[in-house]
């Protein structure tokens, strides 16, 4: 910078620090090939196997089976779509919160129910019980139910045949806490810091043969975020893992 008299008095530096732009951009690279790739596998399925269908001189039951795998990878690539147009209205703001007085406790027995046909086809034992009496909790019922579904489908999908899946409530403070602990394969320590990342996945052929889009847990902690919920995750690879979420009792 200059005097009046146009005299050099001196130098301005500004430093700025791009980290956060930097890494943001690369998530953002990240998550478009992600995208990309998890629409090109099915598609490129369907177009095989639908090409086979017309040009070539098949039995009934071949044209089946190749009609049953066409459906399966369409299917696929519609729970992605669902997905992330979920994770796009949730960044978006777009999702209007319709939170209310509710018995977590009734939900969570609620869900394990329903879940029982699931969790028998691998002979688990699935088990909900309070510690003791629960208050209400104020949240999106809806969306706390999509919360602890995936969560539990999640213990039934990784844990192995003949295991078992606890689901115990609690409340410290103003909080409800629901844990939901399995004995399944488990989580390595280097992956837990990255397991609600989009599109993450700890065993990535595992996690697509068994329907998974690696989105679940991102749109789990974006509901809990909007419900003023906290989720943390601990396991041990080959043990278990224990999944604790609270939720509060008061509106704020």
């Amino acid at each position: 910078f200059f005097s009046d008299r146009l005299t050099p008095m001196g130098v301005i530096m500004v430093v700025r620090n791009i980290t956060e732009n930097v890494r943001l951009d690369n998530l953002r690279k990240e998550f478009v090939a992600n995208v990309s790739h998890e629409l090109k596998t099915p598609l490129t399925s369907i177009r095989g196997y639908s090409e086979t269908i017309m040009n070539e001189d098949l039995t009934y039951q071949e044209i089946v089976r190749f009609a049953k795998v066409i459906n399966q990878e369409a299917n696929r690539m519609n729970r992605l779509v669902v997905d992330l147009l979920q994770l796009s209205r949730l960044d978006d703001k777009k999702v209007k919160w319709n939170k209310v007085m509710f018995s977590l406790e009734d939900l969570s027995k609620l869900i394990c129910e329903k879940m029982q046909y699931v969790a028998s086809q691998k002979h688990h034992r699935l088990e909900c019980e309070a510690i003791e009496k629960i208050p209400n909790v104020y949240a999106d019922k809806d969306a706390i139910e999509q919360v602890l579904i995936n969560i539990i489908s999640n213990s039934i999908k990784y844990t192995p045949d003949g295991g078992i899946i606890k689901v115990y409530l609690g409340y410290v403070g103003d909080r409800v806490v629901v844990k939901v602990i399995d004995n399944g394969i488990g989580i390595p320590e280097k992956d837990l810091e990255r397991i609600f990342e989009r599109f993450y996945r700890v065993d990535k052929a595992r996690s697509r043969k068994m329907g998974g889009t690696g989105l679940g847990l991102s749109i789990v902690k974006e509901m809990l975020d909007g419900n003023d919920g906290t989720i943390d995750i601990k396991s041990v690879v080959n043990k278990g893992t224990e999944v604790t979420i609270s939720l509060p009792t008061k509106k704020k």
